[in-house]
């Protein structure tokens, strides 16, 4: 199948190699990645992502290894990334793009990505002209596609966008668990991207491995379908959205590749049954949150500090139902201009709470968590 938004590449489910198999020194298997880099080109795919850090350095030379030395350019399209931790100046931009291309085997990028954007590096980007470094790469044919991957608000995207408007594609966290969630805010995120009109690139289709190993209750409402994997149905729910250009999957396993390409050959949208098991998913991930908070917003329209109460405890549930290390940034941001700390415990917000909360107590244990002292 022809992708809608880039005829060269091949569907839109795309291999992630942050994941690689390792053996016990934590050095990447090599000949079980040849295996998989082969049966997924061989069934019809042909994207892969990297990055520089990847593997501990080691993702961009298995990439070279395992496909550029093995077969012909016009075979894959392969995405790199410019990680902020890797330069300093401007002057370091182009000799580590020149090592990037190096390590992968490559003359050229299909999409370079300026990485893990955030209100947090954005700044250091724009310092360093990071962003007008990459164009200018791409007017030398060394870059097809310059694009971002994200991890922020809906709001902070919208301002990139806004700044760099030639931005080709972006990669963001997606999933139906994410989807409404006030943290990762996946929807709000896409609704952004429909308005600049921007290709989809999503990564973390199955958080992390969360919605493969899930809890037996839900386990039981996808395996009642009697259809396919729990990853089949997390990827199949995200390729169903008409603004994604490409689904990738950190794939470690032959048997990982095998079961995805199996059902992303002759890709198919949930059915009506199927969007409904999923929707029972969420439920009860909700059931299990930390912090049984339904994001009414009651509590937050009177708070005469302007604390940001269910997005906070969001926050709290998946940091430690999830273990999501994005959650501490996304703490920062919903207290960046009142926090719990700034709480003059006026108890409005639990005389409005549906859920009875004990607001005041849970917002200083969420500020616990998350401004406890480094040790």
């Amino acid at each position: 199948m022809q992708n809608k938004f880039f005829p060269e590449i091949h569907n839109k489910f795309g291999f992630g190699c942050m994941r690689l198999p390792v053996d016990e020194n934590k050095n990447v298997i090599m000949e079980k990645v040849c295996e998989m880099f082969d049966l997924y080109l061989e069934r019809g795919f042909n994207y892969f992502d990297t990055a520089h850090g990847y593997l501990s350095e080691q993702s961009e030379i298995a990439v070279r290894e395992c496909l550029t030395k093995r077969y012909q350019r016009d075979r894959y399209i392969l995405t790199n990334k410019l990680s902020g931790q890797y330069f300093n100046t401007e002057a370091d931009i182009r000799p580590l793009f020149e090592k990037q291309l190096e390590a992968c085997g490559v003359d050229y990028f299909d999409f370079y990505l300026m990485h893990a954007q955030s209100s947090s590096n954005y700044q250091h980007y724009k310092d360093c002209r990071a962003y007008e470094t990459a164009f200018e790469l791409k007017k030398e044919g060394k870059i097809r596609h310059v694009g971002i991957s994200f991890h922020d608000t809906a709001e902070m995207l919208d301002r990139i966008l806004t700044d760099y408007p030639e931005i080709g594609a972006v990669q963001i966290q997606f999933n139906y668990l994410d989807f409404d969630s006030p943290t990762t805010q996946s929807k709000a995120c896409y609704d952004v991207l429909i308005k600049h009109n921007k290709p989809v690139i999503v990564m973390e289709p199955v958080k992390g491995g969360t919605l493969v190993n899930l809890p037996d209750e839900a386990r039981k409402v996808l395996d009642d379908l009697h259809g396919g994997s729990p990853a089949s149905y997390a990827i199949r729910f995200v390729a169903g959205f008409d603004q994604i250009m490409m689904v990738l999957s950190g794939m470690g396993s032959l048997e990982m590749v095998d079961d995805n390409t199996s059902y992303m050959r002759d890709f198919q949208p949930l059915n009506k049954e199927e969007q409904e098991a999923i929707n029972k998913v969420v439920d009860i991930y909700k059931g299990m949150n930390a912090i049984p908070c339904t994001a009414c917003r009651y509590c937050t329209d009177g708070c005469p500090m302007g604390i940001r109460i269910p997005d906070i405890f969001a926050a709290y549930n998946n940091r430690k139902l999830f273990h999501d290390w994005n959650a501490a940034g996304f703490y920062r941001t919903f207290t960046k201009d009142s926090s719990p700390a700034d709480c003059i415990q006026c108890g409005q917000c639990e005389g409005i709470c549906p859920q009875q909360l004990n607001i005041i107590e849970l917002i200083q244990q969420v500020r616990e968590e998350f401004e406890k002292p480094a040790h």
